[in-house]
């Protein structure tokens, strides 16, 4: 749903010349296949081994019972991630001028709690 939301307003991120770059834990083959399904037009970039992720001080790992339930549910983080390490990053958001100045950070623990997209265009149209 958060990947759907954020293509909803990629074309008015475009349209302020800005460009959307999602980064995922997931292999590379996965993020693919879930681009097409969804007919994203942004880059989704594989992070694998939560690399990125870990040197911004997001990444955590899963505890035994969380991975219980995740793969109640049917989520094999070990093949869609390509490792067994069971960690996931928080979710963020970094908004960047094209040199590199921050603009906006935003990241919570709880990964039920994701900025909105529409917030995105208010940052980047300085409001």
């Amino acid at each position: 749903m958060e990947l759907e939301a954020l293509q909803s307003v990629t074309a008015d991120i475009e349209a302020l010349g800005a460009s959307l770059v999602v980064i995922s834990p997931q292999l590379e083959k996965y993020s693919k296949q879930v681009a097409k399904k969804l007919g994203l037009t942004f880059s989704v970039l594989s992070d694998r081994g939560n690399r990125v992720a870990a040197a911004f001080g997001l990444a955590f790992s899963l505890p035994d019972n969380l991975r219980d339930v995740y793969r109640s549910f049917g989520i094999d983080l070990e093949r869609f991630n390509g490792d067994d390490a069971w960690t996931l990053p928080m979710p963020g958001r970094f908004i960047l001028r094209e040199e590199g100045a921050i603009l906006s950070t935003e990241v919570h623990p709880d990964y039920t709690r994701r900025p909105e997209p529409a917030e995105i265009l208010q940052i980047l149209e300085g409001k």
